[in-house]
């Protein structure tokens, strides 16, 4: 016998079924997604950056409360960024904890960085003696701040 060739499907059978194609998606503008933008005042700084890769500050001995004054002349000093807002900061006493919380980096990056100010001769410290209770709760508030 010889091949008649594909069989074709009988037209009196139900056809095969396949699924409907899905509808046309309405045009809608693809955009990518927009990035997440931080305000200016929180740009994100690794604070290894800020230190120059330094962990230990130049002077020993700065503690949380220690009172920060800075020098007449340290506001015209060419200074840049995180210096001078330091001693922006320090025009009237600060102590260390609420320069940490006011610049927003860790305690060891502002002791690096007010080390270097002091022995530059930008600020001057004053240590106290006894202190009082409130500004030890007040001392403890800044830090769990950060």
């Amino acid at each position: 016998m010889t091949d008649p060739g594909p069989r074709l499907p009988d037209p009196r059978m139900i056809p095969h079924w396949t699924p409907a194609p899905p509808p046309p998606e309405p045009a809608v503008e693809q955009r990518p997604p927009e990035a997440v933008e931080l305000p200016e005042d929180h740009a994100v700084v690794r604070p290894f950056l800020l230190t120059g890769g330094r962990t230990r500050p130049v002077q020993d001995g700065l503690r949380v409360e220690t009172i920060l004054s800075a020098r007449p002349a340290a506001l015209s000093a060419p200074l840049r960024f995180e210096a001078r807002r330091i001693v922006e900061l320090c025009q009237r006493p600060t102590s260390v904890a609420d320069v940490a919380v006011a610049l927003q980096v860790p305690l060891g990056v502002t002791r690096v960085l007010v080390a270097d100010l002091l022995t530059d001769g930008y600020l001057r410290r004053e240590e106290q003696g006894e202190l009082s209770v409130a500004m030890i709760e007040r001392i403890r508030d800044r830090v769990r701040a950060l």
